[in-house]
């Protein structure tokens, strides 16, 4: 039995020569694709596209407001717990004018 023969350059090229031109007959021999069946398939891809875009759109537009809520309940946990400052200024005044009052 005789063992493995290592290809030369003459043979490896005739191969890649042979491999090319059967690829390209099977590609000639491929018929041409229909104008109204390319047609349908880019309305087709247009329609996908408009469909991922509403999508895109609408999750883009879910996480805006999820933000703004998540902004909204961090602010509202950031009022201030007592009064304001205007606030217990009015009660320090109404202490006092009911001290006045008393006396």
């Amino acid at each position: 039995m005789a063992g493995y023969k290592e290809p030369d350059l003459n043979e490896r090229r005739n191969a890649a020569a042979a491999a090319r031109e059967k690829a390209l007959a099977k590609l000639r021999a491929k018929p041409p694709v229909d104008p109204a069946v390319q047609a349908e398939r880019m309305a087709a891809a247009e329609a996908r596209a408009q469909v991922q875009a509403e999508k895109r759109a609408a999750l883009k537009e879910k996480k805006a407001r999820e933000q703004a809520e998540k902004a909204a309940r961090i602010e509202a946990n950031k009022a201030p717990a007592g009064p304001t400052e205007a606030e217990r200024k009015a009660a320090r005044d109404a202490k006092y004018a009911a001290r006045k009052a008393r006396k």
